[in-house]
């Protein structure tokens, strides 16, 4: 190595390379646990869920990096900080379960680079059991719907939908009403549960049939 390169980078004469090599595969190990636990948690229904995997698992090292050249010193966190600051992270979080997951990931991160390896392991099965006792349930095995429903401006909801509504749902409540066709039609929004699972097609084909409904699409909620 040039003279002038090592002297630019001297720091990295008091480094030890296998301390580092070991608490960045840690954090490394760590980041796929964590990926591990979101995926079998998470299911298979969320599109953005290898993503989200990645996300965790390099989030992981990479906080487990900055912790490694924070050090002992506090003027180095000072200047991190300031740095991080200036980014600013526009992606849209659908679910405030995956910000929890990415809150894992950093401390997880923080306490490998620091060297402090009790604490995630101690902390990530009561992380795992919470993620499984409260992970989002299939909506198609729950019976939950979203309907939604248009109809011709005049018309009364109740009056139409009340008695097919006791007949095929378990429950509903209505969530929006926009108009639409510039005011000739309005469309109904429902939060609906099956009596039955095999009650789609009869409940779109029954309100299909009643005069006055325009259109009728049932999507599961998720």
């Amino acid at each position: 190595m040039p003279e002038w390169l090592q002297e630019s980078f001297n720091r990295d004469q008091n480094l030890d390379l296998q301390l580092l090599t070991i608490r960045l595969t840690v954090a490394f190990l760590w980041g796929l646990v964590i990926g591990a636990v979101y995926r079998v948690t998470t299911g298979s229904h969320r599109g953005q869920t290898s993503g989200m995997l990645a996300t965790l698992v390099l989030l992981t090292v990479l906080i487990g990096m900055v912790t490694l050249v924070i050090g002992n010193s506090v003027a180095r966190a000072f200047s991190l900080v300031g740095a991080l600051a200036i980014v600013r992270f526009r992606t849209i979080v659908e679910d405030t379960r995956d910000t929890a997951f990415v809150i894992c990931a950093v401390g997880v991160g923080m306490a490998s680079g620091a060297g402090f390896l009790m604490i995630p392991l101690i902390a990530m099965p009561f992380v795992a059991v919470a993620a499984w006792l409260f992970r989002p349930r299939d909506p198609a095995s729950s019976g939950d719907f979203t309907l939604v429903v248009r109809i011709g401006t005049g018309r009364n909801p109740g009056e139409l939908f009340n008695d097919l509504f006791n007949k095929h749902l378990e429950r509903s409540h209505l969530t929006a009403i926009v108009t639409a066709r510039q005011g000739a039609a309005i469309d109904l929004t429902y939060g609906v549960r099956l009596r039955q699972p095999d009650g789609l097609v009869p409940l779109v084909t029954e309100m299909n049939a009643i005069e006055g409904v325009q259109n009728v699409e049932l999507r599961q909620r998720g």
